[in-house]
């Protein structure tokens, strides 16, 4: 509903793969690689790519309007000779897609990739928000906002660096059972609570949590992941999407008594460098992925898969191709 209505195309954008044949000009990939696609890219060339600091490609930056490749602005796909458009790169509900090389990252053919399909978007966005941006230091307190795929994966990046307690805030109840295998220790429905949840969790935690992680898109839910932070050393890091016309409300001074407020895309994961690393992580078993699959279901049935999607019942459900 966000986007140009740019159709027929086809959709998908979380998946892992094998090379099948690569274009003219491609030197990175060959045939038989295992790899990830990712909606994303990195071209390795421009100012962003080039800085240690930024994973905003400015070539291969997300873009759900564009429905066709680079290079010749045609789609790679079509029936009875009319063009299906691609979607953000990866158009993976599909045997087969057609990638930019920027957008592919290759991976170690020894990963499962029923398993590590899952590291193409979701889960490494909230992993790295947490490690990569957030960085809570070891017996630190963390707050995250939204106890889905990528909240949890929050809550998993917080486990991994050490967190003494991690407060998960949700409005689903039945979610906080399956939050404690992330490491989550205390759970805050803002629901059961007459003032802001903000103010609940300030009190929990004697001043304010030291790093908090938003993954709910709800901008209510992120000026609360801000304001919870203690004053000085408190980091808030936004991951959700928001609406288009949010506005972030909050007073001048919880920013002068020296708050951080950061937000981060795809956990400042450079796809085709950094990738590999996260898994690694899965590969020597720092990182648990079986945990996020929750479901499983044949390409046939991908109605179904989105079923369980809308009425919140899995965390990540496989579609074998």
């Amino acid at each position: 509903k966000g986007q140009n209505p740019v159709f027929p195309r086809i959709l998908g954008h979380e998946a892992a793969g094998i090379v099948e044949s690569v274009g003219e000009g491609v030197t990175d990939l060959k045939a038989g690689d295992h790899v990830l696609p990712v909606f994303t890219g990195e071209c390795k060339e421009c100012r962003h790519c080039k800085s240690e600091e930024s994973n905003m490609c400015d070539l291969l930056r997300i873009n759900t309007d564009r429905g066709v490749m680079l290079e010749d602005q045609k789609s790679r796909f079509s029936i009875n000779g009319k063009p299906i458009y691609h979607f953000v790169g990866t158009s993976t509900f599909s045997e087969y897609t057609v990638c930019h090389v920027g957008s592919v990252a290759k991976i170690t053919p020894l990963a499962p990739l029923d398993k590590v399909c899952i590291l193409s978007c979701g889960i490494s966005t909230g992993l790295g928000a947490t490690l990569n941006v957030a960085k809570p230091p070891k017996g630190s307190t963390v707050a995250v906002f939204g106890l889905g795929a990528v909240g949890l994966a929050a809550a998993e990046g917080a486990r991994m660096a050490g967190a003494s307690r991690i407060i998960g805030v949700d409005l689903v109840p039945s979610r906080f059972e399956l939050a404690k295998k992330f490491g989550v220790t205390d759970f805050v429905n803002p629901k059961e609570h007459s003032k802001p949840v903000q103010e609940v969790i300030v009190e929990m935690t004697d001043g304010g949590v030291d790093r908090s992680v938003e993954c709910t898109g709800n901008v209510n839910a992120m000026i609360s992941a801000f304001e919870c932070v203690h004053d000085v050393w408190g980091v808030a890091v936004l991951v959700g999407v928001p609406h288009k016309d949010a506005e972030f409300k909050t007073h001048p001074m919880n920013l002068l008594n020296e708050r951080t407020l950061k937000g981060t895309f795809f956990g400042n994961y450079k796809p085709r460098s950094d990738l590999p690393s996260v898994v690694e992580k899965y590969m020597n078993k720092e990182l648990e992925l079986e945990k996020f699959i929750t479901h499983e279901v044949p390409f046939a049935e991908i109605n179904k898969a989105f079923d369980l999607m809308l009425k919140g019942e899995g965390l990540r459900c496989i579609i074998t191709m």
